[in-house]
């Protein structure tokens, strides 16, 4: 899970992390482009976007496929409820916070180049709206159990932090922690009646 200003880096961040872990990336900004021609970003709108991430997020795990949740989790019940998914899926859950300050969030928003991957279905924001949405955020209390990078970090070094927190939370091998690619076999710990593989019938996933 991901937590931070727009303009953090959060989608940059976990297009890299999901191709570094070989995990699925789920974007959030793509599936409401696809899913609305003029997105409204409205209470509606944002339902719909939250249930059908949570519902690709769930079935990917109960497939044993790890899960890099590319939608701002903004409040406590969000995140609250990402959890439950992990727990019926005997997922383990990790609330990534990137940090960086508001003026520097800002100015990278002004910035973005719509024809770059991760810039291309990003929301638009003025001042006004990018003030409201920092009031709306519930920063993650230490009940939570999370982790800090810096937004304005590289991503080698912000991969480092986090494989060393998967490394302790005993989700990757010392080998895989050090190698170029993680493969974090262990994230999704699912009993398989078929000896621990995992069911590739359930790898195809249709939305109705």
């Amino acid at each position: 899970m991901l937590y931070g200003f727009p303009g953090a880096g959060k989608t940059h961040f976990s297009r890299q992390l999901s191709e570094y872990i070989s995990s699925a990336h789920l974007n959030s900004d793509r599936i409401r482009a696809e899913l609305f021609k003029n997105p409204r970003h409205d209470k509606q709108e944002n339902s719909i976007v939250n249930h059908l991430m949570q519902y690709m997020a769930e079935e990917f795990l109960k497939a044993g496929v790890s899960v890099v949740y590319d939608y701002n989790v903004m409040r406590a019940n969000q995140r609250r409820e990402l959890r439950d998914v992990a727990r019926r899926t005997k997922a383990q859950p990790l609330l990534i916070w990137l940090q960086i300050d508001a003026d520097s969030a800002f100015a990278r928003l002004n910035n973005r180049d719509r024809r770059k991957s991760d810039d291309k279905y990003a929301v638009t924001y003025d001042k006004n709206s990018f003030e409201s949405a920092i009031e709306y955020m519930q920063n993650p209390q230490i009940t939570e159990d999370y982790m800090v990078i810096s937004g304005k970090h590289t991503f080698n070094t912000q991969r480092s932090a986090v494989v060393k927190k998967l490394y302790e939370l005993g989700l990757v091998s010392a080998d895989s922690a050090t190698s170029r690619v993680v493969k974090p076999g262990m994230v999704n710990l699912i009993p398989q009646p078929n000896g621990g593989r995992v069911d590739l019938s359930r790898r195809n996933i249709n939305v109705r």
